[in-house]
């Protein structure tokens, strides 16, 4: 069994792809997914995210489109929350709601993009984060069939160190269930993982997680450095019915 990491999203995925934005979208995810959601919806952009918000061509009696009440948007630019959505892209406010019977359309600058590169030849597609990392782990192993791939979402096209470290948890761990030839980009990240320090260090010091910080948002970053307080790990539906859009539940 191969292991690659991917240090930023490149595609030709074989087989099982495990993809992470740990700052904060795949954490966001996996919250959504712990609050009782049925499924997540990952858009390819905002506008069809703003779209599905709507029921098509319904109207109330002021002529104003009627909401359609199965789905809430979250979703983020540059950290901050897209106007009309419901939410924005943060673990700490996804981990005080109740989406019980609810589908969540998600859109980010980094993490939903990685996660359609994945989905366009891997087999089988993943979320992961420090959150799930080895449950994520566990259930990649037992899907593969000749290749794990890991895909580092990062942040407007450059390696991201958070995720690079994250990668690190994840490989570490999966070379503990078994054995498995590892690429450069492996090395690079069980490299990094060995060497950062702890996770809340390692994601506090990462240029993504000081944005954060300055954007009043530290608290995400807190709670996306928690490892393994999750055993939820989203996975790619056999069922993809909505246009432009990739549907994950519960796995």
């Amino acid at each position: 069994m191969k292991l690659r990491v991917d240090l930023l999203p490149h595609g030709s995925y074989s087989d099982t792809v495990l993809v992470i934005d740990v700052l904060r979208a795949t954490t966001t995810a996996v919250t959504y997914l712990e609050r009782g959601a049925e499924a997540l919806l990952l858009t390819a952009s905002p506008d069809i995210a703003l779209g599905l918000k709507w029921q098509p061509g319904l109207t109330d009696e002021a002529g104003d489109p009627l909401r359609d009440d199965r789905y809430l948007l979250g979703g983020e630019r540059g950290g901050l929350a897209i106007p009309g959505f419901d939410f924005g892209n943060s673990p700490v406010e996804a981990a005080q709601q109740n989406f019980t019977g609810k589908t969540v359309i998600m859109n980010t600058t980094n993490g939903t993009g990685a996660a359609h590169i994945a989905a366009q030849s891997g087999s089988r597609v993943l979320l992961a984060s420090l959150t799930n990392a080895h449950a994520a782990a566990r259930r990649a192993k037992a899907l593969a069939l000749e290749e794990i791939a890991i895909v580092c979402a990062g942040t407007d096209e450059r390696v991201g160190l958070e995720d690079v470290y994250a990668a690190g948890v994840i490989a570490e761990y999966l070379l503990a269930l078994g054995e498995l030839s590892v690429d450069d980009g492996a090395r690079i990240a069980l490299t990094l993982r060995r060497s950062a320090g702890n996770p809340l260090e390692a994601l506090s010091s990462s240029v993504h997680g000081q944005t954060l910080e300055r954007l009043g948002l530290g608290e995400d970053v807190r709670y996306a450095a928690q490892v393994s307080e999750s055993t939820v790990v989203p996975v790619l539906s056999d069922l993809q019915d909505v246009e432009g859009a990739l549907r994950f539940v519960a796995g």
